[in-house]
């Protein structure tokens, strides 16, 4: 088999957006060019690759398995480059990280922090939904996650660093804001704004009300915690967030958390990667970072 790692590029490329044309714009080709190295590449395997159906681009089955294979590539050659130049002896290398949207207020930091020591870092940083993440994990793209909940059935690693507690929160001046030990009876009579389903938030939430035997009757979903914490702040609703986004907004004073019987929902925050994962010293040194100085750092 003759397959170039360019024509594997070419066609991961395609595969991303679905399109010949978008590939040639990304990849500064010519769409004949593209096209001739799908051929080519099609070719050589004896399989078609993608398939046409109306306008529509799809993968065909050997599409999808070379697109794994291509991915495992592209990964390898990323972690080849950042070994030789650490055996260089040089500190500049890459260093990719996804982390859930919820974290994202306190995960600058440690990048800020981590990027001090090592000045040279060239960092990609995705800050995404639950879905997303397991994606990145799924395709072994980037070098960590920073997470709520690790994935179940994936073999991955997964180290708790923080306690991530998850409060309720009210708009200033709500009846409920200084009472003691709500009950949860009372929330029933609430609107609540959430998340949408699936996140790590969602999901924790609806476990704990299952838990306790009470439900959430009313419900507005919302995509980001930002737009939570602005619904709340405007009177739509109570929300559920993680303590940790609130920052700004107590020290505005902008909402109040409640004092709810049972609450905050205790949860941590984690950092996962593939139990395979080959580090490299500058992604071992943002690990131990993590994991060893995160209290200290969001102290600062």
């Amino acid at each position: 088999m003759n397959i170039t790692i360019r024509q594997l590029q070419i066609f991961e490329s395609v595969a991303k957006h679905l399109s010949y044309t978008r590939a040639a714009e990304v990849l500064y080709l010519s769409q004949p060019a593209v096209s001739m190295q799908i051929k080519q590449l099609e070719s050589e395997l004896e399989m078609p690759l993608f398939e046409r159906i109306g306008k529509t681009l799809y993968l065909t089955d050997a599409g999808v398995e070379l697109l794994n294979y291509a991915r495992n590539i592209s990964q390898q050659l990323i972690e080849l480059d950042d070994v030789m130049t650490e055996m260089r002896g040089s500190q500049r290398g890459r260093l990719a990280i996804a982390v859930a949207s919820t974290a994202n207020y306190f995960a600058l930091k440690l990048l800020g922090e981590f990027y001090k020591r090592y000045a040279g870092t060239t960092i990609s940083l995705d800050v995404t939904n639950r879905a997303s993440l397991l994606k990145h994990l799924n395709d072994n793209t980037v070098d960590m996650v920073i997470m709520g909940q690790p994935p179940e059935g994936m073999d991955v690693n997964a180290t708790p660093f923080l306690d991530n507690p998850l409060v309720v929160i009210a708009p200033k001046g709500h009846v409920l804001e200084g009472k003691k030990s709500i009950p949860l009876s009372v929330l029933n009579q609430e609107t609540f704004i959430l998340r949408e389903h699936g996140s790590g938030t969602r999901i924790a939430m609806e476990r704990f009300f299952e838990e306790s035997g009470y439900s959430i009757s009313s419900v507005m979903e919302m995509s980001s915690n930002e737009a939570i914490n602005q619904a709340v702040e405007a009177g739509l609703g109570l929300g559920i967030v993680s303590r940790h986004t609130l920052e700004w907004e107590l020290t505005l004073d902008r909402v109040a958390i409640l004092d709810v019987e049972s609450f905050p929902i205790m949860r941590h925050w984690y950092l996962v990667h593939r139990s395979s994962k080959r580090f490299t010293a500058l992604s071992l040194a943002f690990k131990q970072l993590v994991i060893e100085d995160t209290a200290n750092i969001l102290k600062q």
